[in-house]
């Protein structure tokens, strides 16, 4: 994950405490990962999430892989080390998210458990609550489904610039029950 470069830095603490702001927004924040394979759905549902929660009242961001990566994320590739990266920068940001009180909702493929339980615990150690869910489809399905031809293994040469991963998903430790809501 990244090295902290910057040594002569110091968290300044604000004076609004987590309470005041929940009861500010009539909420409190937290963060729902969607991961799974390309076209497996999880934007689609991300999308529809947020629409319903606005609808409802509530205040909620959805962050998806694409998106990301046309801003704060455009200097990535697909490498392992890139793929951490991406993964590892929006866990701080639906960090951030999460303590301002918004429901962060993300989607994106997120292959590597290591990286997804990185910014599990991110959540947890700021005691802000994280739940990750997996879409899972039959392999076929994503090609017939996704809005774009990239569920195609990518030839050898663009392989690093594809958002298909080329390399197996590791797969949640228990699939049956696939989401787990972490305090």
């Amino acid at each position: 994950m990244a090295e902290q470069k910057a040594t002569n830095i110091t968290w300044h603490e604000g004076k609004v405490t987590p309470e005041e702001r929940q009861k500010n927004m009539g909420q409190k924040g937290c963060t729902l990962w969607m991961t799974g394979l390309s076209g497996s759905g999880k934007s689609t549902v991300a999308v529809a999430l947020e629409q319903v929660l606005m609808q409802r009242g509530k205040h909620a961001y959805r962050l998806d892989g694409d998106n990301i990566r046309m801003g704060l994320n455009k200097n990535l590739g697909f490498s392992a080390e890139d793929r951490d990266e991406n993964i590892r920068r929006i866990g701080e940001v639906t960090k951030l998210f999460a303590d301002a009180g918004i429901i962060s909702i993300t989607s994106f493929i997120s292959p590597y458990r290591a990286a997804r339980d990185m910014v599990r615990e991110l959540h947890e150690s700021a005691n802000i609550p994280f739940w990750k869910s997996t879409s899972t489809v039959p392999w076929k399905r994503p090609r017939s489904v996704t809005p774009r031809v990239c569920t195609r293994r990518p030839a050898p040469a663009k392989s690093k610039a594809s958002p298909v991963s080329t390399t197996r998903s590791k797969r949640p430790r228990n699939l049956k029950s696939s989401s787990r809501r972490t305090n």
